[in-house]
């Protein structure tokens, strides 16, 4: 007799599941979502009560697992016993592809002798102290002038000057003149703020980068008001050699002495290929607490206060030198197939 098929296609399909390998080899079915359990009601008020229904049974069983491993933590802690270890989330950072190109944080020879003699030495000997010019595209709106003034707190030694037309190469040559060491172009488009290009004088490299999630002071819940202290530079998962080398340019951005009075911090965080950028200032408060015996004591804390303004970075092109359209030769450029690799970040 000839073996039985699943599907059709004229017995050409897969052989049935117990020719090949056991039940128990196969992972039990997953049980359904919220939106699969309720997916076939039809009324929008209807379905909406259920899901609220069955979310608050979710979060309550969720509530109570929480509490049972808890329990049992503190009863194997009290006997004696090693407890069960934490379940650890798997997220994409955790099953991440690591990059060949990843730099050791301390002691590798290589990197510190291509950083002794890159375009951003001068900057990190204490050599050549930043001095930044910041502008605009051709054509800009109100939402990117705004946006400048606040970026203009974020750098304390930054300058502004409006575009009047001119072309990017004729700025660059003047800045190179008046010895500047980064300029900074901010584009808008459709009344958005959505570009940002980098340029390290005088001799590069040129680092266009995509501007997303973009909330003013305005827009920020409890902002508070910078002060023109030079503040610290954060900078967080720039482990690679691009990683490294991007990193080195934010910080040619700002002064290697921060006035440590202003309490201000710039944080540039790498996740996912993802630069998320956030200005804080950090605060000490002192608050006044009592004990169960009613005695009082004082106690300091410490929280963040948002600054703004907040926004992501994607990086588009890492170009060679300054400016060029045409012929510039290009260190590292976006392709089209990066999306599908999900666990491999640069």
């Amino acid at each position: 007799m000839k073996d039985t098929a699943v599907g059709g296609g004229g017995g050409r399909g897969k052989k049935r599941r117990a020719e090949y390998a056991p039940e128990d080899e196969f992972p039990a079915p997953r049980e359904a979502t919220i939106g699969q359990q309720i997916a076939h009601i039809k009324n929008k008020t209807v379905r909406r009560e259920k899901f609220k229904e069955l979310k608050k049974e979710q979060k309550k069983k969720q509530r109570d697992a929480r509490k049972r491993r808890k329990n049992d933590y503190e009863k194997a802690v009290e006997a004696g016993k090693e407890p069960v270890k934490r379940q650890i989330p798997r997220t994409i950072e955790l099953v991440r592809e690591r990059d060949v190109t990843t730099v050791a944080p301390e002691g590798d020879e290589e990197v510190d002798a291509d950083e002794f003699q890159d375009e951003f030495s001068g900057h990190f000997n204490k050599l050549t102290p930043p001095k930044v010019l910041i502008t605009t595209n051709q054509t800009h709106g109100k939402k990117v002038k705004q946006f400048i003034l606040e970026m203009l707190r974020v750098f304390p030694i930054a300058i502004y000057y409006e575009r009047r037309g001119y072309p990017l190469k004729k700025i660059v040559e003047y800045a190179k003149n008046e010895n500047f060491t980064d300029i900074v172009v901010f584009n808008q488009n459709r009344k958005e703020v959505n570009a940002m290009l980098v340029i390290h004088l005088p001799e590069g490299p040129t680092a266009l980068f995509r501007i997303r999630n973009l909330k003013l002071k305005k827009d920020i819940k409890y902002c508070g008001e910078p002060t023109t202290h030079k503040p610290e530079l954060i900078l967080n998962n720039f482990d690679t050699r691009l990683g490294h080398r991007l990193g080195r340019m934010f910080a040619s951005l700002f002064h290697q002495s921060p006035q440590f009075r202003g309490r201000q911090a710039v944080t540039f965080h790498n996740l996912r290929d993802y630069v998320f950028f956030r200005h804080h200032r950090y605060v000490f408060e002192e608050k006044e607490k009592k004990d169960k015996t009613g005695r009082v004591f004082r106690k300091l804390k410490t929280r963040l206060q948002e600054l703004g303004p907040r926004f992501t970075l994607k990086l588009i092109s890492l170009q060679k030198g300054t400016f060029d359209s045409k012929f510039g030769e290009f260190e590292w450029t976006k392709k089209k197939d990066m999306k599908a690799k999900r666990r491999y970040f640069l």
